[in-house]
This record gives C-alpha cells, sequence and structure tokens, in this order.
C-alpha cells in the first residue's frame, strides 16, 4: 500500500504539473516541484534532529519506568480491554501500557511526550509481528487511533487564536472535542471492521462506557469555566501534567530501588538508535509530499469541491477552510500556516477560521505518523491502516465542517 501511495503522489503532481504548464503556461512549476524535493529532505534532517533530543529525553524516563514496574501495571490493568481489541497481545504485555501512555499524552496535548510513547509502543507490538516488514492489525489499531488524535486540550490553538487576537480564544474547544470524537470513533469502527472485532463485547462497551462517561463530566466541568480560566486551566494541566509524569518515573524507580540514571542512560540510547532508522522514511514520504503540493494537485482539488458545492446550491464558506484539512494529513507545519493565514485573511473569529482551527484539531498528520511509526520498525507493507486512517480523517473534516454550521451558523 505505501509503495503504491508514494508513487500515486509522484503521478498525481507530475499530472497536475503538466495540466498547469499546458492551460495556464505556467513554467516555474517544475522548477518550484525540484525546490520542494531538497526544501522536504532538508526539512527531514530538522524533523529527525529535534526527534534524537526527544526520543533520547523520554525514552531514557520510560526505561525507569519500566523497571519500577509502572508499564506492567498498566498492561495488567488494561490487558481484559487489549485482549478483544488486539487479540494476538499477549494479557501484559509492556506494549499495552506504552499505547495508554500514548493515548494520555495525546489527549493531554502533549505531542513531546506522545511521539516517544508511541514509537516504544511500536517496536513492542513489532516483537510480537510474524512478518517484520508488514504491519500487524495490532499495529494498524494503534496507528489509526493514533493518527485519529483524540485530543482533550488543545493548547497550541487556543494559542494561536490568542496570536491573532481572538477575543474568546477557547471558543472552538467543544467542536474541536467532538470533531476528534468522531475521527477517532470513525477509526476504530473502520479497523475494527475490516479486521472483525467485536466492539459490542461486553467488556469494550464497560470500558468504552466508563470513558464516554469520564468525558462528559470533563466536559460539564471545563464548560462551567469562564474562556479566561479554561484557557489558564488547559495550559496548566497539560504542563502539570508532563512535570508530575517525570516525578512519578523517578519516585516510583526509587521507590523499587532502581538505578535510576543508568536506566536513564539505557533507555536514552534508545532513542538515538531509533530516530536514526526513522530518517530514510521520513525522507522518502515527505518529499513525497512536497512535490504534490508544489504541482498545484491541492489547489486543483479545492476548486473542484468549490464548484461542486455551487452547483448543488450548497453553502461555499468552508471552502475557505478547506487548505487546512487538505494539508493537514500531509503536514502539520503546513496546515498550521494555513490556519494562520485564514485567521489573518478571513478574521480570527470568522466562520473560515473557525472551522479551519477546529479541522486543526480533528485528526494528526496521517502521513507524517505512517513514516515515522512504520519507519522507525521497518514496516513497508501498511495493509488496511492508510485506508481506515484516511477515512478518520474525512470523518474529521465533514465533522468539522458540520458542527462548525451548528455552533457558528
Amino acid at each position: 500500500m505505501l509503495n503504491k501511495l508514494w508513487l500515486g503522489f509522484f503521478l498525481a503532481a507530475a499530472v497536475a504539473a503538466f495540466a498547469r504548464w499546458a492551460f495556464d503556461g505556467d513554467a516555474g512549476v517544475f522548477a518550484a516541484m525540484i525546490l520542494a524535493l531538497f526544501d522536504m529532505a532538508r526539512l527531514s534532517v530538522e524533523v529527525v534532529v529535534v526527534l534524537f533530543g526527544t526520543l533520547t529525553l523520554w525514552l531514557g524516563f520510560l526505561r525507569i519506568a519500566e523497571q519500577a514496574g509502572l508499564i506492567d501495571l498498566l498492561a495488567r490493568t488494561l490487558g481484559p480491554l487489549f485482549e478483544r481489541l488486539m487479540p494476538e497481545v499477549p494479557r501484559g504485555h509492556p506494549a499495552i501500557g506504552l499505547i495508554t501512555l500514548n493515548f494520555a499524552a495525546n489527549m493531554l496535548g502533549l505531542d513531546n511526550a506522545a511521539t516517544p510513547m508511541g514509537l516504544r509502543a511500536m517496536r513492542e507490538l513489532q516483537t510480537l509481528n510474524p512478518k517484520p516488514d508488514t504491519a500487524s492489525n495490532a499495529q494498524i489499531l494503534f496507528l489509526v487511533l493514533h493518527s485519529s488524535s483524540l485530543v482533550l486540550l488543545p493548547v497550541t490553538i487556543f494559542m494561536y487564536r490568542v496570536q491573532q487576537g481572538a477575543h474568546d480564544p477557547t471558543l472552538v474547544f467543544l467542536p474541536i472535542l467532538l470533531a476528534t470524537c468522531a475521527s477517532a470513533t470513525t477509526g476504530l469502527i473502520a479497523v475494527a471492521f475490516v479486521q472483525k472485532l467485536k466492539l459490542f463485547d461486553r467488556v469494550v462497551f464497560a470500558w468504552f462506557g466508563g470513558f464516554a462517561a469520564l468525558m462528559a463530566t470533563f466536559i460539564a466541568v471545563l464548560m462551567s469555566l469562564t474562556p479566561a480560566r479554561l484557557a489558564e486551566f488547559s495550559s496548566l494541566l497539560g504542563n502539570l501534567t508532563m512535570f508530575a509524569i517525570v516525578l512519578l518515573f523517578l519516585l516510583a524507580g526509587a521507590w523499587k530501588k532502581v538505578p535510576v540514571y543508568e536506566s536513564f542512560i539505557d533507555g536514552a540510547k534508545q532513542g538515538f538508535d531509533t530516530a536514526k532508522d526513522i530518517l530514510p522514511y521520513l525522507v522518502a514520504m515527505l518529499c513525497a509530499i512536497g512535490v504534490l503540493r508544489a504541482s498545484g494537485a491541492l489547489e486543483f482539488l479545492l476548486e473542484g469541491v468549490r464548484f461542486a458545492a455551487s452547483a448543488c446550491g450548497l453553502d461555499t464558506r468552508f471552502v475557505e477552510a478547506l487548505p487546512t484539512a487538505l494539508a493537514k494529513p500531509f503536514s502539520g507545519s503546513a496546515a498550521r500556516a494555513l490556519l494562520i493565514e485564514t485567521m489573518k485573511t478571513q478574521g480570527v473569529d470568522s466562520f473560515p477560521a473557525l472551522v479551519a482551527a477546529t479541522v486543526q484539531g480533528s485528526t494528526e498528520t496521517t502521513f507524517y505518523v505512517l513514516a515515522v511509526y512504520f519507519g522507525s520498525v521497518g514496516i513497508q507493507r501498511a495493509r488496511h491502516a492508510v485506508g481506515c486512517a484516511i477515512v478518520a480523517d474525512l470523518a474529521g473534516i465533514v465533522a468539522s465542517i458540520l458542527i462548525g454550521y451548528w455552533f457558528f451558523g
């Protein structure tokens, strides 16, 4: 699947570029595409350099947590649930605890902690994979749920709105929460359908029902806060949680008489090796994405959506938010730049800017996640991971648009 996807990006870029040259006389598109290749190659190295430090730091702390027994404790607690969602993963396997930590970090917007935990979880799942170059069912479910990005506190989006002068930076809090729930739920259902998982099992239903009840309570508490208090609480909770996790790992290690410094160094070495292995996969994926963007293919798609919506007599205001939606699966930095551009040109509290902010928080950068997570363990055959992740992305985008009309008219 990854082979076809990668080739498809280049072929779509070629078609779009030749169309621009033939119909608009734009010969500069080819230079832009070559420049994009080199820019994306440089960006890949820059991303990996950042990952070197981040992975080294967090995998060091995770090693302490593992030796202190915290990962095993999480795995045993969640064993009954994952036994049904990932039947090939033995109950109590370390991957379960790491996956849980990854999801928890994602929910709180702790990207710096989520990625190292997720990569470590992917490596643990790889130890159970009978075909090392092909994604297993458990790896696919984990990746799709991670890329659908269930986020409770989208602090960074609040910050973008503050920077652009929004009167109420947290106005998009509930829309983002609803949209990301739609994306995550769709991703889970899509994978469950392909893998024939029984989501209506009593244990699964009890866990997800309990989680939904906690979510509803959490939302009710947050919605009772003023916008200023909510923004302050979001930032405090994220930073406090990250520091508390580090402190918990260290105290648990000391309690269990783990040599914390030596354990940290041992885990940190794994972070260096993991980041190094990611680079070739990241260069391949980001270069293909860069060429696709530079060719104008995404702009063609945008105009096609605008024409179709207008022909059907639909309101076309949402189209102004679609650049963020189209860029988000391919490039987080591009989607962020397009979101800020929409805020500046349309107004930070305009309908397109509010929908674009909701889209930004509803999903992850799918193809970047595919390259990094599968690349870290050498997986080349993604099977149904790409299809299910794209379905989740589409659900998040459609939900963002519909919720935007519901909340903002």
